[in-house]
């Protein structure tokens, strides 16, 4: 996914923009969100931190998703940052809630 990611950051040209390289990320990284959903949810019972966990990331990191879609924002600068703080709050956030899971059992 990471490199379908750099594949359309290498052939953007300003302005005209090839989606393949987007489009097959997002499929290739749908596949391991609806194997964990489907272990996670098809059976047995796990404790409800991994489902908070499971729920909280996949909205953070579809959040990088979201951001390349958007594109550059006029600015790269800015985009890039976006870029950065989302990734510092998804592994932050990841962190967090398997430290205070473990503190709680």
């Amino acid at each position: 996914m990471i490199l379908f990611g750099l594949l359309m950051e290498r052939q953007d040209r300003g302005g005209d923009v090839d989606w393949l390289p987007f489009w097959l990320g997002c499929v290739v990284g749908a596949v391991p969100w609806i194997a964990i959903a489907c272990y996670l949810f098809g059976g047995g019972e796990a404790p409800t931190f991994v489902y908070a966990i499971f729920v909280s990331l996949f909205l953070l990191f579809n959040v990088f998703a979201v951001n390349m879609a958007l594109g550059p924002w006029r600015d790269g600068v800015f985009s890039e940052t976006a870029y950065i703080l989302t990734s510092l709050v998804a592994k932050s956030a990841l962190a967090w809630q398997v430290f205070g899971s473990t503190l709680a059992t």
